[in-house]
């Protein structure tokens, strides 16, 4: 068995059992792949991949189990790297974040700016996308950090640690019937067209749950996956926007009059979220600390030594009582 092997049946698995897509992604030929998945499975005596003529057609029950502890083992690999860097050049290296719009434009700019002056010689990367697919890419391996409000806890892979709590608000023009309203309440909304996130994006499930608990239907007749998208619809005259409140900007959305929405639906919580087996660099961990300073080198040893069991759990019943709100 070679390593070489073991990295090419997780990324024919990676690319949806395509040989052709794995072989590109790995710069070799798809022949090559082939051959070395098939040695393996001969040294082994099991198939990993079960075969439709030349086509690979599904992971066999075998298969999954040894994708299991081939990417395992294909993480460790990548933490004696990680290991090595760390003590010859530890300011130096890169750091992949797998995070929504909303965290990436409001959230995230003022850490990652700190962060550039404190690392300039470490090379950032973020990815965007819907919830799942930032939970899936940090499991994967394909990210670093996740930082996501939904999603994230369906990845058993993954260690999430709170990091605040936020609130809504209602957006409307300044010429809006509801634009001087002192305290909205959800049967006002309801009786206006919404414009607000995708389900499934930034906390929407809790709009939805507040709206179901009053017996009321919320008349949603546009949705997006980017605040600035909404922001624009409603400047259109198209609906109210329902959006984080950290999604407004005085200076750039004066247009607008923002409505307090925190009695009317739970606060949700953004997480940050990474392999339990990640090696965390110091430029992580200092990434981290800026993010979300309750965070300290200390509260991530106990969560990487105790996660998953009572002890994880009672750290983060711990760090709860003192996130703030933004």
């Amino acid at each position: 068995m070679k390593l070489r092997q073991l990295v090419y049946i997780n990324e024919v698995a990676r690319r949806r059992l395509n040989i052709t897509a794995a072989a590109e992604s790995l710069h070799t030929s798809q022949p090559g792949v082939s051959k070395q998945i098939r040695l393996l499975e001969e040294e082994l005596g099991v198939l990993i991949f079960e075969r439709n003529g030349k086509h690979l057609d599904r992971v066999t029950p075998a298969g999954e189990r040894i994708l299991e502890t081939t990417r395992r083992i294909l993480s460790e690999v990548e933490n004696i790297t990680r290991t090595a860097t760390e003590f010859a050049d530890a300011d130096r290296g890169s750091l992949c974040l797998a995070t929504t719009h909303t965290q990436a434009r409001y959230a995230l700019p003022d850490v990652i700016d700190a962060f550039r002056h404190a690392y300039p010689q470490v090379s950032l990367h973020i990815n965007q996308g819907a919830p799942p697919q930032i939970a899936g890419w940090a499991a994967a391996g394909d990210a670093d950090f996740a930082i996501a409000t939904e999603a994230l806890e369906h990845y058993d892979e993954l260690i999430m640690l709170p990091c605040y709590h936020w609130n809504r608000c209602v957006l409307v023009p300044r010429a809006h019937a509801l634009a001087k309203t002192e305290r909205l309440s959800l049967a006002e909304l309801a009786a206006q067209p919404i414009v607000t996130y995708t389900f499934g994006f930034t906390g929407r499930s809790h709009l939805d749950d507040a709206f179901n608990a009053e017996g009321l239907e919320p008349n949603v007749v546009l949705t997006a996956v980017d605040a600035d998208v909404i922001k624009t619809y409603v400047r259109l005259g198209m609906g109210v926007g329902v959006v984080a409140n950290m999604a407004y900007d005085e200076a750039e959305d004066s247009d607008l009059v923002r409505l307090d929405a925190s009695h009317l639906f739970a606060s949700s919580t953004t997480h940050i979220g990474f392999r339990h087996n990640l090696f965390l660099r110091g430029y992580m961990r200092r990434f981290i600390a800026q993010f979300a300073p309750h965070l300290t080198s200390r509260r991530l040893d106990r969560a990487i030594a105790s996660y998953p069991g009572p002890d994880y759990d009672a750290l983060i019943a711990e760090i709860w009582d003192e996130l703030p709100f933004r």
